[in-house]
């Protein structure tokens, strides 16, 4: 595999060009007011574009390029076989534009050069790829009925999904969403989020390079206050797919009630419990996991390991492992590939975390590791590894989601306990349990209010299992066969024989 070195990772940086227009109907344009924001890199906090601001009436335009293109049939009907090839081709094309890729996401978000390269992208293209494989498996079905009647049950398009994405994983979170909707047979309009739009944008490119026809992969730029709120008030889109957090979730359900009623699914936002009993199989492993899932990617993971429930008579060794961890995780320039912590996407963010590391101190919780920021080259918004223990479960660090490096250690003495704590929580999108106890383990698991659940593991995800929450974690899953389903309607045909 040829990967750029450091030097070569700065100066692709140096030379690269932004794309700063939304694609609508197969190419870029400007937004009609022509009105302009500016992207950041937070690693630099220097300006690295102005990218269209668009409106109401671009998406007025998104909307009617995908309904034209839909109504054609030129990929609404387009044989299914057909339709996975060029996802697959789409996802060879990710794989082979997958440094230009990475190098996006890192310029916007901050995240490590080599995570966005060996998971964002990989991940972005097997999740392409395989539901491109998977579109001629799926069948329709044939009931039993009296002998001059044939009836069945299909799955047709919806018509237009809009997806509105969020700034941590940009490219994948928008694969997992529109890969889905496009085997389907949609036409798609993509929101992504005003601080990462690159390597969205860059993506339409690729999607007619693969043979997707025009218009039926629109990307719209803009802030979320504007454009957001014009896709989920808008009458002509039949179904809306987001990521983010629950308060936006929640706008979106009042969207659809004040408009046509479009079908929404939710991915909100997470306050996950991490439960390590003290027959634990593998401390080791057990306190890597805790920390790789609280530190990956700055903590900005919705399913990130927030929440530590350690059993009390292992708790002090146990936060020892850990921090030694997170010691060795150093905030360093994004675009060395030797860096394992980045930035926090932008000062909003920045500010919110320590905030948040503030209340923890003032409403008593021990701060044991960081708590404080960093500077690479005197630049950048960085927070340090921070690891609170001694913390108690109402207190704000942990009941809201930080999205930031903060891990909040909770005792408990048994696993009724653990379980009482977990569950104490507005979310319900991702848990975990450590244990040697098969038993345990098997009732914990069921007894967890979560809709991804790992044993002896944490967030051990596949993209042939649903991803999706339970209470305020969402509505609906990605990845998997069923998010097919969600960007289909049901029909049932009564066909009676003279």
């Amino acid at each position: 595999m040829d990967l750029p070195t450091y030097e070569g990772w700065q100066k692709l940086a140096e030379n690269f060009e932004h794309q700063t227009g939304s694609f609508v109907g197969g190419e870029y344009v400007g937004s009609i007011s022509d009105r302009t924001y500016e992207t950041i890199n937070p690693a630099t906090e220097k300006v690295t574009a102005n990218i269209s601001a668009c409106d109401q009436l671009d998406v007025d335009m998104a909307v009617k390029a995908a309904r034209d293109a839909f109504k054609s049939g030129s990929w609404s009907r387009m044989a299914p076989r057909e339709r996975g090839v060029i996802l697959q081709t789409l996802a060879e094309l990710v794989s082979k534009n997958a440094n230009e890729l990475a190098l996006m996401e890192t310029i916007n978000m901050g995240k490590p050069i080599m995570e966005a390269r060996m998971a964002d992208i990989n991940l972005s293209a097997q999740c392409l790829k395989w539901y491109g494989e998977a579109i001629d498996k799926l069948t329709d079905e044939i009931i039993a009925t009296p002998d001059n009647v044939r009836a069945t049950i299909t799955r047709e398009p919806m018509g237009v999904v809009a997806a509105v994405i969020p700034w941590n994983f940009p490219l994948l979170m928008a694969c997992w969403k529109i890969a889905p909707a496009l085997a389907a047979g949609n036409s798609v309009i993509v929101k992504p989020s005003e601080q990462t739009p690159q390597s969205i944008l860059k993506l339409a490119e690729l999607a007619i390079a693969a043979g997707i026809p025009e218009g039926v992969f629109n990307v719209i730029t803009g802030v979320g206050e504007v454009v957001g709120a014009a896709i989920g008030q808008h009458m002509d889109i039949d179904c809306l797919t987001f990521t983010g957090s629950t308060a936006v979730g929640k706008k979106f359900l009042e969207y659809s009630g004040q408009s046509n009623m479009k079908t929404v699914w939710l991915e909100c936002g997470g306050k996950n419990p991490n439960i390590v009993m003290a027959d634990c199989p593998n401390m080791e492993k057990a306190a890597m996991n805790a920390a790789m899932n609280v530190f990956f990617n700055q903590g900005e993971v919705c399913a990130s390991a927030s929440r530590l429930l350690v059993e009390e008579s292992i708790r002090d060794e146990f936060l020892e492992k850990i921090i030694a961890i997170g010691q060795t995780r150093i905030p360093g320039d994004p675009l060395n590939p030797a860096t394992n912590m980045g930035a926090i996407v932008d000062r909003s963010q920045f500010d919110r975390i320590n905030g948040y590391i503030a209340i923890g101190q003032k409403e008593g919780a021990e701060l044991v590791l960081g708590g404080d920021t960093s500077k690479v080259d005197g630049k950048g918004l960085y927070v340090n590894p921070t690891i609170f223990k001694n913390v108690k479960n109402d207190m704000t660090i942990a009941r809201e989601e930080i999205f930031g490096p903060v891990l909040s250690a909770i005792s408990f003495t048994d696993i009724d306990e653990a379980v009482a704590i977990a569950n104490d929580s507005l979310y319900g999108l991702s848990a975990a349990i450590w244990t040697s106890d098969i038993n345990i383990a098997h009732k914990t698991a069921r007894n967890l209010e979560a809709g991804a659940v790992s044993i002896n593991s944490y967030s051990s995800i596949d993209i042939a299992l649903p991803f999706g929450g339970y209470k305020q974690s969402g509505i609906g899953v990605d990845k998997s066969l069923h998010a097919i389903e969600k960007y289909t309607n049901m029909k049932s045909t009564w066909l009676e024989l003279d």
